[in-house]
């Protein structure tokens, strides 16, 4: 700086300072598993795995991350790989393999009432599992995985199908969102109007929305013209949310993304709960049991 004849501003490093504080003295610990298809390779959610650190950070609590193979679960089923954990989350991904294992994954956090967090492709997971499940539309798919389903809940706008070049028919970049007052997603942004980036070719389809909102699933973000979902929760659920962005990319260590924030958080007061309820039990008196008996 002095060889460039720069003027410095005064040094603050008090945001850097509290981060190290929070990492070396977390208050909690939580389990969360990521349920993906590239688990294998370290570097495929990297992102994710950052961005569940700042919100351990800023929540004090050290995340400890299961790194689950979706089709682990297919094999072994979810209750056996999924017990245990305090939130599951479903990141983004391409193409079929491992799908069915994040549909699983999705419907044992929605009937357990476990936090669940779904980003991009986590998304679509959801819809149609909460289209099969609870809507009724057994055979509900994206057409992505299958182009001959009768309940296409997850499919390409109309105006991408024209377009030869596969590259041109995703949704890249910045785009707004408008959120629901009251909603998970505008409690976590504390805001109205947010912008998130995207890189997906494949959206929720608007012909089944009514149905999945009568049965409780709602649509708390879109885009400015309502046309396109871009967050969806369950109404009766602790946190159950999804995305169609990718709010990975915007995470800091000193400024954790809210929408992982609230998940950490979620996940924090299920563990908090379960060990109060174990304490609880620990101390009933015998006499006491067997007067309930």
């Amino acid at each position: 700086m002095e060889k460039l004849h720069l003027k410095a501003k005064p040094l603050d490093i008090s945001g850097w300072r509290d981060m190290l504080i929070g990492m070396k003295n977390p208050a909690h610990e939580v389990t969360v598993g990521v349920v993906g298809k590239y688990i294998k390779h370290n570097d495929a959610y990297k992102s994710i795995y950052e961005s569940l650190d700042h919100a351990g950070i800023a929540e004090s609590a050290r995340v400890v991350v299961r790194k689950i193979e979706a089709e682990e679960i297919e094999r072994e089923g979810a209750e056996r790989i999924l017990s245990g954990l305090d939130g599951v989350l479903v990141p983004g991904g391409f193409d079929y393999r491992g799908s069915s294992g994040k549909v699983d994954a999705i419907r044992y956090a929605r009937e357990r009432k476990v936090p669940f967090f779904g980003i991009c492709l986590g998304l679509q997971c959801a819809v149609i599992e909460f289209a099969r499940n609870v809507v009724g539309l057994t055979d509900a798919n994206s057409t992505e995985f299958d182009r001959n389903t009768p309940y296409p809940v997850v499919a390409m706008l109309d105006e991408q199908y024209a377009v030869t070049d596969k590259g041109g028919t995703m949704r890249l970049g910045s785009y707004d969102c408008v959120l629901t007052e009251g909603s998970l997603a505008h409690k976590a942004y504390k805001a109205l109007l947010i912008s998130e980036r995207h890189r997906h070719r494949y959206e929720f389809n608007n012909q089944f929305r009514m149905q999945f909102e009568a049965n409780g699933m709602i649509v708390t973000g879109t885009s400015p013209n309502g046309k396109l979902v871009e967050v969806i929760e369950l109404r009766d659920h602790p946190w159950f949310l999804a995305v169609q962005c990718h709010p990975e990319f915007k995470s800091k260590p000193t400024q954790a993304h809210p929408l992982f924030q609230g998940f950490i958080h979620a996940s924090v007061q299920r563990r908090e709960g379960k060990k109060k309820a174990e304490g609880q039990r620990m101390h009933v008196k015998p006499a006491e049991v067997a007067g309930s008996v």
